[in-house]
């Protein structure tokens, strides 16, 4: 535990902690003012199509960013006083975001009927919301790529001002649509909240007007796009993979239990998200960038170790105080409608236990650029979460889907530990540990 305040102190980030333990509390109050709004108007079946919609939406607008948010970040750290090299990189990912976030926006557009058949095989009225959507993209995109701009810049303070302002924001358009449109001012609002948060980054941006005349069609790179393609590919796997899956997973429910059913399972998982946050975000502060910048085996050794011995344990009884209080939370964040979301607790606990065991090893793939280990063990895994979550919803209904997702990222920790066991649990070298 020492070691790992040692390095948060030392770092960067350090200097706003503050914010950024308030933009985490923001969200979190913020996603509970939502999540209550959203059982109290539209209630469970609701709470399942809103799942459908964000799945769609994280798939839709991360294939318009081409998924080069941390590759920008990277090489704009990098590049930052290289004016060449800086205008390469920022005009290079403007254009190629121009041309993919343009042929995503028509897309949707044009095919909005489409998509909804695909989406909400039930419903035929929610086609005008993703045109809605479609609109709204570019200024997500812009938003995104500003962002990623401002953070290979360090201007970290600002970045977590506008996301704290965005996130009440959003929550304010959210439930003053629910109130007025119920289910329809729901999925309105999770399609232009993003997209909202761009005119806050604007003013940010023109903070940075030098950089505006960088951005030229001549300095459009090949060797850029060499550069942030492993970072791209990544990024898109599973932010394609995963949200397909997990509509297709719902789909599933709905047809064989219910849409209430389903509504339950993305209560779950909302409430999971939300937890998840501050691990997420010390994995992020911490994990990531000491990884980053070890390259012996022993300190990799140590550092996971280490993290096992101190923030694991805090994690597990913080879990298995959410499941004594899971009636409470129910209650406070959704409606008694919800109750029955207790039952799928157990599993769902275990297996954020046993992904935040995996994930803290597997964030070497990303740490050290380890591209094909990443695609291949992130395929099978969602292969793996698929075929697990048909199985046990057949056998258990909607539990089933909470038990597959144990099930799944237990299968993943094994593959982790297998990959990594030279490094975890052989002979350590006496020179040379690389």
């Amino acid at each position: 535990m020492k070691r790992i305040l040692k390095h948060i102190n030392s770092n960067v980030l350090f200097k706003v902690a503050s914010l950024n333990s308030a933009a985490i509390l923001t969200k979190v109050v913020t996603g509970f003012l939502t999540s209550k709004a959203i059982a109290y108007f539209v209630g469970a079946e609701g709470m399942a199509l809103i799942g459908n919609m964000r799945d769609f939406l994280r798939s839709a607008q991360s294939i318009s960013t081409l998924g080069f948010y941390n590759g920008v970040v990277k090489y704009v750290a990098e590049f930052k006083k290289n004016t060449l090299e800086l205008s390469k990189t920022i005009s290079t990912v403007f254009y190629l975001g121009f041309i993919a976030t343009f042929l995503v926006a028509f897309t949707c557009y044009f095919q909005a009927e489409r998509i909804n058949s695909y989406l909400f095989p039930s419903y035929s009225n929610f086609a005008y919301i993703i045109k809605i959507f479609a609109i709204a993209l570019p200024f997500y995109a812009l938003n995104m790529f500003s962002f990623s701009i401002l953070n290979g810049f360090s201007k970290y303070k600002t970045i977590l001002i506008i996301n704290i302002i965005g996130q009440v924001l959003g929550a304010i358009i959210t439930i003053l649509l629910i109130w007025l449109n119920k289910i329809d001012g729901a999925l309105i609002a999770v399609v232009i909240a993003e997209s909202v948060v761009f005119l806050i980054t604007f003013v940010a941006i023109l903070n940075q007007r030098s950089l505006i005349h960088l951005i030229k069609v001549k300095n459009v790179r090949f060797s850029s796009i060499k550069k942030l393609s492993s970072y791209s590919v990544m990024a898109l796997f599973s932010a394609i993979v995963l949200p397909f899956v997990a509509i297709t997973i719902r789909a599933y429910i709905i047809d064989t239990v219910s849409y209430q059913a389903a509504g339950f399972w993305e209560a779950m998982n909302r409430l999971s998200n939300y937890y998840l946050m501050f691990v997420s975000s010390l994995l992020t502060l911490y994990i990531l960038p000491r990884f980053s910048e070890i390259d012996s085996v022993k300190e990799f050794r140590k550092e996971v170790f280490g993290f096992y011995k101190t923030i694991i344990p805090i994690f597990a009884l913080g879990l298995v105080a959410i499941y004594f209080l899971r009636h409470f939370i129910i209650a406070v964040v959704f409606t008694s409608e919800f109750y029955a979301v207790e039952d799928l607790f157990f599993w769902q606990l275990l297996g954020d236990f046993v992904k935040v065991l995996s994930i803290v090893i597997a964030y070497q793939f990303l740490a050290k650029n380890m591209f094909w280990h990443y695609i291949i063990t992130e395929a099978f895994s969602v292969l793996t979460i698929y075929l697990t979550s048909i199985y046990f919803i057949d056998l258990y209904g909607v539990k089933g889907a909470t038990i597959a997702h144990f099930v799944s990222y237990t299968i993943y920790y094994l593959i982790i530990l297998l990959v990594f066991s030279s490094s975890l649990f052989g002979v350590l070298p006496e020179e040379n540990e690389n």
